[in-house]
C-alpha cells in the first residue's frame, strides 16, 4: 500500500521503488531486523520484493564467513537461485500461453 501511494503521489518510477525495496531488505537484514520479522510473518516477509534484498545480503553474509571474498560475492546468488530459477521458469510458461499485442 506504502508503494502504491509513492507511486501515485511522487514522480518515483516503479523501477527505483523496487530498487530501493529490494536494497532496504538488504539494509534491514544486515543490521538484524528482517530476521525476526521473517519468523514472524514467514512468507508475508520472504516473498516479496524486500525479502528477495534480505535473501541476497544473507547468503552473501553467510558465505563470506565460510569461503571469504569470493563467498561474498557467490553466496547471495546461491541462497536466492531456487526463487531466480522459478520467476524464469513461470515466465516462460506464461509467455507460451500467451501473445505480444503491438501498441
Amino acid at each position: 500500500m506504502v508503494i502504491q501511494i509513492l507511486i501515485d503521489k511522487t514522480k518515483l518510477t516503479p523501477a527505483r521503488l523496487l530498487t530501493g525495496l529490494v536494497c532496504l531488505g538488504a539494509l534491514l537484514g544486515l543490521v538484524g531486523v528482517y530476521e525476526p520479522f521473517v519468523k514472524f510473518a514467514g512468507a508475508g516477509a520472504s516473498v516479496p520484493i524486500s525479502g528477495f534484498g534480505y535473501i541476497l545480503a544473507k547468503g552473501a553474509m553467510e558465505a563470506a564467513r565460510s569461503d571469504g571474498l569470493l563467498g561474498a560475492i557467490k553466496g547471495g546468488l546461491v541462497a536466492a537461485s531456487a526463487g531466480i530459477t522459478a520467476v524464469v521458469f513461470f515466465s516462460w510458461i506464461a509467455a507460451l500461453f500467451t501473445r505480444a499485442h503491438k501498441k
